[in-house]
């Protein structure tokens, strides 16, 4: 019979949160413990199952991820508890903290939840074939973080903005957004041709369909306008906006973001 690692799992995220329980329920190796969507919440979770592992979401409203290491240290629990972080972006400063308070590995989102299970069942020395040493190199893995070693500053930047904005990293636009704004920092001439270039470019990275990929970006923004930061989406935009449901197009969203970031490396 398969040892079960018990985990547990504090993310603010809901949907998400219905996308990682159905994936880990679904395994004969993991047995979930408990979902909390907010931190204290979260913490009292930890206090009365004590889990095997616990992945843990940076931000959070009200109290975030670094709050909770915190006061799970205090308790002494960060050292029975093997911990993942996520993140949508990897400020060194902020790694270096959540490693002194406990955390065992951090993920940059998106990610893969194959990949995810892999390292908790190896973070629980349950892979003979491999081994993570609990040292602060541990969070430079290069198999589980290839993105993100590969990742020029830019793609950390759009997906800055993109976090403060609003936008899931778990969904497609996200992706979507985050490449297509790549593209146009890149080259400027593709916000004349949207339609007939930016998406097809996109497209062919994800190999999907540039309608899909419209589609995609278009819920991501509307997701952003919904529930994200008016102050940042003020910040960026102001009174700009011409189309008729106050809302930016996908073109204005994907340009004023690019210039942006071009005016930025500028300087």
């Amino acid at each position: 019979m398969v040892e079960k690692i018990e985990l547990a799992i504090i993310d603010d995220d809901r949907e998400f949160c219905e996308i990682m329980e159905e994936f880990f329920v679904g395994r004969e190796d993991f047995s979930l413990t408990g979902i909390a969507n907010e931190a204290e919440a979260g913490i009292e979770l930890v206090k009365k199952k004590k889990p095997d592992a616990l992945v843990l979401d940076l931000i959070m409203p009200e109290k975030d991820g670094v709050e909770v290491l915190k006061q799970l240290k205090e308790m002494n629990l960060h050292t029975e508890i093997k911990i993942v972080v996520l993140t949508a972006f990897g400020k060194e400063k902020i790694i270096k903290e959540v490693s002194k308070l406990g955390a065992d590995y951090y993920i940059m989102k998106p990610f893969s939840l194959e990949k995810l299970a892999d390292r908790l069942i190896q973070l629980q020395g349950k892979d003979d074939d491999y081994s993570i040493p609990k040292e602060v190199n541990l969070l430079k893995d290069k198999d589980f973080n290839e993105e993100e070693e590969s990742e020029p500053d830019i793609e950390v930047q759009i997906s800055e903005v993109l976090h403060r904005l609003g936008v899931p990293a778990h969904i497609k636009g996200y992706l979507y957004l985050r490449e297509a704004i790549k593209l146009v920092v890149e080259d400027i001439q593709k916000m004349g041709a949207v339609t007939k270039e930016l998406y097809p470019s996109v497209a062919d990275n994800f190999e999907t369909t540039p309608s899909r990929v419209e589609r995609a970006i278009r819920h991501a923004i509307d997701v952003a306008w919904e529930k994200g930061e008016k102050e940042e989406v003020k910040n960026y935009f102001g009174n700009t906006l011409t189309s008729s449901s106050g809302k930016p197009t996908n073109s204005q969203f994907i340009a004023k973001i690019a210039d942006r970031l071009r005016l930025e490396m500028k300087k």
